[in-house]
């Protein structure tokens, strides 16, 4: 009787739709781990030709893709340590259990040849498959993202923005600020495993992790995920270096000219700041001692006329047409989870106004009837809730798509923003309304697109206007040394109070149809940003 090789039984078994466990022999040899080794060879030939792995350094991690398997219990492929990485081969690769056991390992290489030895980055890579439920994990060793931590020796993040490879990163736009954190090189590649788990648990929003002096540790949901993201990491950071060496600020706005105490780089070169922004710096250095400042929008920068009278009509009188045009979306439908999610919380809370929406298989239009009614509700009660702002941002793009919305700001608010600007004052906005929102309305005002002066922007995903951590929060992501550094903006008593209390410099602003505040409040108040 002829023998039968193990290859032979794997492909027999997913012929026949045979299961296999992710450990045996059969699965090990299975087509998916083998095209997921091929892989990973063919991908660090690529990453040698780009700096990334020269030296033998840098390595890459995937997990091999299954859809019978969930993604935390799927088998890990990952290069060796110590090797030519564009000279591997598929069978130099290890394969690790979801826990990182060695399940297969390379044969051992004539000389010149080291013995095999799994990568150095494994505990590294296994953190981040725990904590961000990876598909793929790269380190590199670009020499961008070794140089770029060197750019300040003291700074704990890197942080660019306005640049439009920003958008390659998960989460992010043009105009967000990318946020990297990063930790302090140790002597082996082992001992980063707890600073990388703590800069991974301090930064939710992050996909990467700089090592100062050494390289960047990169993850996606899938290889092709991560690879972009690591290209266009390496591009940023090669673009902050050739900032800096042009005496250009990469974490600003405008990018425009930066320049220390003594008006000199540390490099030495001499920076010609422009006329405007010295006598700026001059006139201001000592009324305004802050590096950032974070703006409410409705009844600070906007009427609250216009949201009660415009925005909020335009977004409950089309949600019907918006939920109809829209229902098989993958964007809605994500709106509709938020929203059955919410629902089922306020039926159980007994919130008036709540009814409940009928199950996914049910008909079409009595689930957009169900949503019509509570979003309504939502609306009337000027709840601040994310599943109502979400949908209310997606309904005001069309708007403003269509020309038939248009944001208002004060008519001080463009002078103040270029002002600040001017003066290297980083601004930000902190809104109940969703960040989609939020740049809508600054990208389509009625002086023009203002998000050019804007840093970044954020909603209650960050936590209630009402919380003082929710402020703590946004001090922590900003980039400043103590929270004093940030003058916060707002119409409303109570978000003064909660600002004050996790430390920022507080302003209430006095606008036409603010709410009225409490004789006994201790906060200075303006009519104008120019009063600033």
């Amino acid at each position: 009787m002829a023998a039968i090789s193990v290859s032979a039984i794997a492909a027999a078994a997913a012929t026949n739709g045979v299961k296999m466990a992710p450990t045996s022999q059969a699965y090990l040899e299975s087509k998916a781990v083998s095209e997921t080794r091929s892989l990973i060879s063919d991908l660090c030939r690529q990453f040698y030709t780009l700096g990334w792995v020269s030296g033998t350094g840098g390595s890459i991690t995937i997990k091999v893709h299954d859809d019978s398997i969930p993604r935390p219990e799927q088998l890990i492929v990952m290069s060796p340590s110590g090797v030519q990485k564009e000279r591997m081969v598929p069978d130099d690769m290890y394969v690790l259990s979801a826990s990182g056991s060695i399940l297969s390992a390379p044969s051992q290489k004539p000389y010149p040849y080291k013995p095999p030895k799994c990568s150095d980055c494994a505990p590294l890579f296994l953190k981040a498959y725990e904590m961000r439920n990876a598909g793929a994990v790269i380190h590199s060793h670009g020499i961008e993202s070794c140089l770029v931590t060197m750019l300040n020796p003291l700074s704990k993040e890197f942080r660019i923005t306005h640049m439009e490879m920003i958008k390659g990163i998960q989460g992010h736009g043009y105009r967000d600020e990318l946020v990297v954190p990063i930790i302090e090189n140790t002597p082996h590649e082992g001992e980063l495993t707890e600073s990388l788990a703590e800069a991974i648990e301090a930064y939710p929003k992050s996909t990467a992790v700089l090592v100062r002096n050494h390289g960047i540790y990169v993850w996606g949901d899938s290889w092709i995920s991560a690879k972009t993201q690591a290209e266009c990491y390496h591009y940023l950071f090669d673009a902050a270096i050739k900032l800096h060496q042009f005496g250009l600020d990469w974490s600003s706005a405008n990018h425009g000219p930066v320049e220390n105490l003594e008006g000199v780089l540390s490099v030495g070169r001499k920076i010609n700041m422009s006329a405007k922004a010295r006598n700026l710096r001059s006139n201001h250095e000592d009324q305004l001692p802050l590096h950032c400042i974070v703006l409410d929008i409705e009844g600070t920068t906007t009427p609250i006329s216009f949201v009660t009278d415009v925005l909020f009509p335009y977004a409950r009188d089309n949600v019907a047409r918006h939920l109809t045009a829209t229902y098989d979306t993958s964007e809605t439908q994500d709106d509709i989870k938020l929203l059955r999610s919410q629902v089922r919380d306020d039926l159980e809370k007994g919130v008036a106004g709540a009814v409940p929406i009928p199950s996914d298989d049910a008909a079409k239009m009595d689930v957009i009837a169900a949503l019509v009614a509570n979003v309504e509700a939502m609306i009337k009660a000027d709840r601040k809730i994310t599943a109502l702002k979400q949908l209310q941002g997606h309904i005001w793009r069309t708007g403003f798509q269509n020309n038939e919305l248009e944001g208002v700001v004060f008519d001080d608010v463009p002078k103040a923003l270029e002002k600040w600007n001017d003066s290297g004052i980083k601004v930000y906005i902190y809104s109940s309304g969703s960040r989609l929102a939020q740049r809508l309305l600054f990208g389509n005002t009625t002086y023009g697109d203002l998000r050019k002066y804007l840093s970044g922007f954020f909603d209650t995903t960050v936590g209630n206007k009402r919380e003082a951590r929710s402020y703590v929060e946004i001090s922590e992501s900003v980039g400043v040394d103590k929270p004093s550094e940030i003058l916060f903006v707002t119409d409303v008593y109570q978000e003064a109070v909660a600002a004050k209390a996790a430390g920022l410099e507080v302003i209430i602003s006095i606008r036409p149809g603010n709410g009225t505040l409490p004789e006994d409040h201790d906060f200075k108040t303006i009519k104008s940003f120019l009063e600033i």
